[in-house]
C-alpha cells in the first residue's frame, strides 16, 4: 500500500463519527456481539465502495498511459472535500439533536448493528468521497487483480482500525473501561465536526495538488 493510499485510509480512520456508535454498542445487552457486527458492517461497506470505485476506474482508464480524466477526477474530489471541510468547520458549533439511529442504538441487535455499519460506511457522503479517492489511487498503481484485492483489504483494515479500539479495550479490561469510553464518546461527539473538517480538508488539498501535478 502506497503512502498516498495509506493517507486516505488514515483520513477515514481519523473520523470520530463511526467510533461513537462503536462505543454506544458496548452498553447494549450483547456488547461484544453487536460491536463486532457493527465493525464487520463498517469494513464491508468500505470494501464494497472502494472496490466499486477502483473497478469503474479500471474499466475507463487505458493501461498504456495516464489519461487526463484521472487528474481532473483527483482535482474534482479534492475541491469537493475542501468545500465539505470548510462547510463543516463553519457549521461545527451548531446544535443539533442526535440522529434517530443513535437514539435507538441502545436496543440494537447484532443484525441491526451490522446494517448500521453498512449504512454509515456505504451511504455517508464524506466516507464515499474518501473511498472514491482511495479506489482511484489503488487503480492508478497498476496492480494486478490480486495485488489490488490485497491493497483494498489493507485500505479497509487501516480505515476501520480506530473503530475496533473500543472493542479491544472492552475485551481486555471488561466493564472497567466503560466509564473512560463514555467520557471519550462525549468528547468525540462535541468535537466530531471540527476533527472531520480538518481531516477531509487536508486530504482534499493533497488530492488537488496531486491532480494539478
Amino acid at each position: 500500500m502506497t503512502p498516498e493510499i495509506a493517507a486516505i485510509a488514515l483520513g477515514i480512520a481519523a473520523s470520530p463519527f463511526p467510533i461513537i456508535p462503536a462505543i454506544l454498542l458496548l452498553f447494549t445487552p450483547r456488547p461484544r456481539t453487536t460491536t463486532v457486527c457493527f465493525l464487520l458492517g463498517w469494513i464491508l461497506g468500505i470494501v464494497v465502495a472502494t472496490t466499486t470505485f477502483a473497478a469503474v476506474a479500471s474499466l475507463i482508464e487505458p493501461r498504456d498511459e495516464t489519461p487526463a480524466w484521472v487528474s481532473w477526477t483527483r482535482i474534482s474530489l479534492g475541491f469537493l472535500l475542501i468545500l465539505l471541510g470548510v462547510w463543516q468547520w463553519a457549521t461545527r458549533r451548531e446544535k443539533a439533536s442526535a440522529p434517530a439511529w443513535m437514539q435507538a442504538i441502545n436496543d440494537a441487535t447484532p443484525a441491526r448493528a451490522l446494517r448500521l455499519g453498512l449504512l454509515l460506511s456505504g451511504a455517508n457522503p464524506k466516507v464515499l468521497l474518501l473511498t472514491a479517492a482511495g479506489g482511484l489511487e489503488i487503480d492508478s498503481t497498476g496492480l494486478s487483480r490480486t495485488g489490488a484485492a490485497v491493497a483494498i483489504a489493507l485500505f479497509a483494515a487501516v480505515a476501520a482500525s480506530t473503530v475496533s479500539i473500543p472493542l479491544v479495550f472492552y475485551a481486555v479490561m471488561g466493564e472497567r473501561v466503560l466509564g473512560p469510553l463514555s467520557r471519550a464518546k462525549d468528547w468525540l461527539g462535541l468535537h466530531n465536526a471540527a476533527v472531520m473538517a480538518v481531516v477531509i480538508t487536508v486530504i482534499g488539498v493533497y488530492l488537488t495538488v496531486k491532480g494539478f501535478r
